[in-house]
C-alpha cells in the first residue's frame, strides 16, 4: 500500500514538473523573443551612453564603446567595436570633432540596416581656440555664422567648404581623409546643460523614427528628463550670474560651451585634449592673465594628469580644484551612483566655490 501511494506521489509530481517545465520554457521563450525584437543601440561614450539611456529606458538595449578609463580624443574602434556596431541597429555619437573615427565607420561598414545618429546635429558649434593666449572665447557682442558651412569669430573667420579655412589672416588647407580639420571646433557640447538639452532631443527624434512603435514611451521619457536638465540649465543660471570673477583657467579647453552659456571666459592651458603641455610663453601670458584677474584657482580634470594645472597653481600661489569632464564615469563615481545630472551639480559647486 504504502509503495501503491508513493509510485502515485512519484507519478503527480513527475507531471507537475513537467508542466512547471513547459511553462518555464514558454516564458523564457516569449522573454528572449522580447529581447530579440528591442532595438540594439551602441553609443560611443558616457554622455551618449546616459542621454540615449535616459530616453530608452527598458525598451531597447544600450551599451557603450568607449571605456571610462580610456581618452574618448584618442580612442579608435577596433575590429571587434567594428563587428557590435555592425551588428547594432543604431549608434549615437556626439560630434566628428569628437569622435574623429566617424567617417571610417560610414565607409567601410554596411549602414544600410544602421541609423548614425548624430547628437550636435544643427547645433552651433563654437569655433576651438587652441591657443591660450586667446584667453579663452569671447562671444558677447560677437557674430557667430553656422549656416552649414560659415563660422565667424572674434579672432578670425573659419570657412568649412570642404577644403580650407581661414584663420587669424592665415590659409591652411585641409585633406579631409585625415583627422585635422576636425579640431576646428569645439565638441564638448554636453558640457553645458543648455546643448545637452539639444543633444538629448536630437537623439531622440532620432531614435523615434527607426523605432516609431515606442515613439510615445521614447517622447514622455525624453520630457521627463528635459524637465531635469531645464532646472539644471535654470540653477546653472542662477549661480552663475551673482559669482564675482568671470574668468576661468582650465588645463583642457573642454569648457567653452559652459562659458558661452553662462557668461564666463575659459583660458584653456591647453588644447581639446587633456595632454597637450603648453610652452614657455603660454604658461607667462596665463601667469599675467591670472595676476591680472586675481584668479585664484586652476581647474583640472578627474581622470587626467593635474601636473600643468598644478604647476601654474604653485607659480602663482593659487589652488587648484577638479571640474569633471563627465567623458566617462570612475568605479567610485559608479558605486556611488552618480550621474550626468548629480556631477553636473558639483561642477557647479565648484565654480560657485572659486568664482565668488
Amino acid at each position: 500500500m504504502k509503495k501503491t501511494l508513493f509510485t502515485a506521489a512519484l507519478l503527480t509530481t513527475s507531471v507537475l514538473f513537467a508542466g512547471c517545465q513547459s511553462t518555464n520554457e514558454s516564458v523564457n521563450t516569449d522573454e528572449k523573443a522580447v529581447e530579440e525584437e528591442k532595438l540594439e543601440i551602441v553609443t560611443s561614450f558616457y554622455p551618449m551612453y546616459e542621454f540615449t539611456k535616459q530616453i530608452v529606458g527598458d525598451q531597447a538595449n544600450v551599451s557603450m564603446l568607449i571605456p571610462s578609463s580610456v581618452e574618448p580624443h584618442d580612442w579608435e574602434p577596433s575590429a571587434k567595436d567594428l563587428e557590435q556596431i555592425q551588428n547594432a541597429d543604431a549608434l549615437v555619437f556626439n560630434n566628428e570633432n569628437m569622435e574623429t573615427w566617424i567617417n571610417e565607420i560610414e565607409t567601410t561598414l554596411d549602414t544600410k540596416n544602421l541609423a548614425i545618429i548624430d547628437a550636435s546635429k544643427d547645433i552651433d558649434l563654437l569655433p576651438f581656440s587652441a591657443g591660450s593666449h586667446e584667453h579663452g572665447h569671447e562671444h558677447e557682442g560677437k557674430a557667430h555664422e553656422h549656416e552649414g558651412e560659415a563660422h565667424a569669430h572674434e579672432n578670425g573667420d573659419y570657412t568649412h567648404e570642404g577644403e580650407t579655412h581661414e584663420h587669424e589672416g592665415e590659409a591652411h588647407e585641409h585633406d579631409h581623409e585625415e583627422h585635422d580639420h576636425y579640431h576646428e571646433f569645439d565638441p564638448h557640447l554636453w558640457l553645458s546643460p543648455k546643448m545637452a538639452i539639444k543633444e538629448v532631443e536630437n537623439i531622440a527624434n532620432e531614435l523615434m523614427k527607426i523605432d516609431p512603435e515606442n515613439k510615445e514611451v521614447y517622447e514622455t521619457n525624453k520630457n521627463n528628463y528635459v524637465e531635469k536638465l531645464q532646472q539644471l540649465d535654470q540653477t546653472y543660471n542662477e549661480t552663475l550670474a551673482n559669482v564675482k570673477n568671470r574668468e576661468i583657467i582650465t588645463q583642457h579647453a573642454a569648457f567653452g560651451y559652459v562659458a558661452d552659456s553662462y557668461g564666463l571666459k575659459q583660458v584653456p592651458i591647453a588644447g581639446l585634449s587633456p595632454d597637450n603641455e603648453p610652452s614657455a610663453k603660454q604658461l607667462n601670458e596665463l601667469k599675467e592673465f591670472a595676476t591680472e584677474h586675481n584668479i585664484n584657482t586652476i581647474f583640472f580634470e578627474e581622470n587626467a594628469s593635474s601636473k600643468v594645472a598644478e604647476t601654474l597653481a604653485n607659480e602663482l600661489n593659487a589652488k587648484t580644484a577638479v571640474l569633471n569632464t563627465l567623458e566617462g564615469l570612475t568605479e567610485e563615481d559608479e558605486k556611488n551612483g552618480e550621474t550626468y545630472i548629480s556631477i553636473m551639480e558639483e561642477n557647479l559647486k565648484v565654480l560657485q566655490e572659486a568664482l565668488k
